[in-house]
């Protein structure tokens, strides 16, 4: 299995050759040659796997220069009760009206970027060692992928991270869990702007190679390939879990900012996993459900990015939704430069209606919004109903998927969060406190340690070099 650039200017490369890279080299993203594809004989195989037991099977088809027994190691590691609460990892739960929703949140970090980085974590460490090499990562976070990086990677050998986050946009939970952390090999810098500003920064030093290669300058944003192949696990283990056999089709609603979560969905039904739609949901920050509604991607600036009550879906550049625009225009590099360049000039594009067709009639996708009135009253009805409490973006998930979900559709929306790490809402919506598990209860009262810098690439690299002088 070999990898190319969505820009065309990338000669193949195996896994592990990809595994440290983050962009491109063209400033492109990373995708197989092709998708591997699973017949009826291996999804039969496959109902009734462990998580981790499964997690193998698909990650190998993608990793096959990792020797079958260190796979098997690194993905034991990464899924274990111990983590993740229970032998099931992501069981589903069913609300009254039929609709499921995957649990996803039971890390440490509470929240669904933790299925992804629990085996990065593991992954950078066995890579790091064959090759007897440091990685300094540099990431950006809207929320949740700044605490699963950290908890992941701290007190790892040879591995730093440097997070960026925007400024007093996280909720007081989300900033505490990463702020809190004291590991020297943690390093948390607040950038006075929106998370669009900070994943701009990172792309930035990705695309400065020389500073990139002198540091040694990593990621794991879903920019990181690797994160997303770890994603595609639990669509295929939410699809066992949400049906009695593999005669059966199932859609996804997914809470969607960076078009990670979601590129996942797309990349386990290329891969033949039978996926009926798969529903992208956004906040106010509408930018992909503009497209999806009308053919025009139009990003917005941080000028014009809200901040809401679902923090980690405020983002108006989705970085991933360059790997599906590849696959939907044929895989034409040419195009996709083209595409990226009118975006990055601010002007974004627009895609005709033949394109426009294929995206839902051949791939699967539609949309919808959810804003904060829709929220609140999502978490409401489904308390009351249900007695379940949900956090703010999975309840976008909800709002939508009750909004576009088709009569007998098998119809499963994917956790983001607990409710725990946006109490303010949830006192909004049920006026009383999420249930917060056991270990987080004075977490907002811990000493935190952060800088504070301007939206400015050169001041970060800055931090960055006096930090590892």
């Amino acid at each position: 299995m070999n990898y190319v650039s969505t820009r065309g200017g990338m000669a193949p490369l195996p896994f592990c050759e990809t595994v440290l890279m983050g962009l491109a080299p063209d400033g492109g993203l990373l995708l197989p040659a092709s998708y591997p594809r699973i017949d009826r004989a291996a999804l039969d195989a496959w109902r009734g796997l462990s998580y981790a037991e499964l997690a193998f099977e698909i990650i190998r088809l993608f990793a096959d220069d990792i020797p079958e027994a260190d796979l098997k190691g690194i993905v034991e590691r990464a899924y274990r009760a111990e983590v993740f609460g229970s032998e099931a990892i992501t069981p589903i739960k069913r609300l009254r009206d039929g609709l499921a929703i995957l649990e996803l949140s039971n890390g440490p970090t509470l929240a669904f970027k933790d299925m992804a980085m629990q085996f990065l974590g593991q992954l950078f460490e066995y890579v790091l060692d064959q090759r007897g090499e440091t990685l300094n990562i540099l990431g950006a976070t809207s929320g949740d992928t700044g605490s699963a990086a950290e908890y992941a990677m701290r007190g790892k050998r040879s591995i730093n991270v440097f997070m960026l986050s925007p400024d007093g946009k996280m909720s007081a939970f989300q900033r505490a869990q990463m702020y809190s952390l004291q590991d020297e090999n943690i390093h948390n810098i607040a950038i006075q702007g929106m998370f669009d500003d900070c994943q701009d920064i990172v792309k930035a030093v990705q695309n400065d190679h020389g500073f990139k290669a002198r540091h040694k300058i990593g990621t794991v944003n879903s920019i990181n390939w690797a994160r997303v192949v770890a994603q595609v696990v639990y669509y295929f283990n939410g699809y066992f879990r949400a049906t009695q056999s593999n005669d059966e089709t199932v859609s996804f609603c997914v809470p969607s900012g960076n078009f990670g979560n979601v590129c996942a969905g797309h990349v386990a039904r290329q891969m033949g996993l039978p996926i009926e739609r798969l529903i992208v949901a956004t906040n106010e920050n509408d930018v992909l459900d503009e497209f999806f509604r009308t053919g025009r991607y139009a990003p917005r600036g941080s000028d014009r990015t809200y901040v809401t009550s679902s923090p980690s879906m405020d983002i108006s550049k989705a970085s991933n939704f360059e790997r599906f625009v590849f696959d939907l225009i044929g895989r034409d590099a040419e195009e996709v430069k083209r595409l990226w360049s009118a975006v990055d000039a601010g002007w974004g594009f627009e895609l005709g209606e033949e394109t426009m067709r294929r995206v839902s009639e051949e791939f699967g996708f539609v949309s919808g919004a959810s804003a904060h009135a829709d929220r609140i009253a999502t978490i409401r009805r489904v308390d009351a109903e249900d007695g379940v409490v949900v956090d703010t973006h999975t309840a976008d998930g909800i709002k939508v998927a009750r909004e576009l979900r088709r009569e007998g559709e098998n119809l499963v929306c994917l956790e983001t969060a607990l409710p725990a790490k946006f109490a303010e809402t949830i006192r909004e919506a049920l006026d009383r406190d999420p249930p917060r598990p056991a270990g987080f209860e004075a977490l907002e009262s811990l000493p935190q340690r952060v800088v504070t810098l301007p939206a400015d690439v050169e001041q970060v690299k800055a931090l960055v070099e006096k930090a590892l002088a």
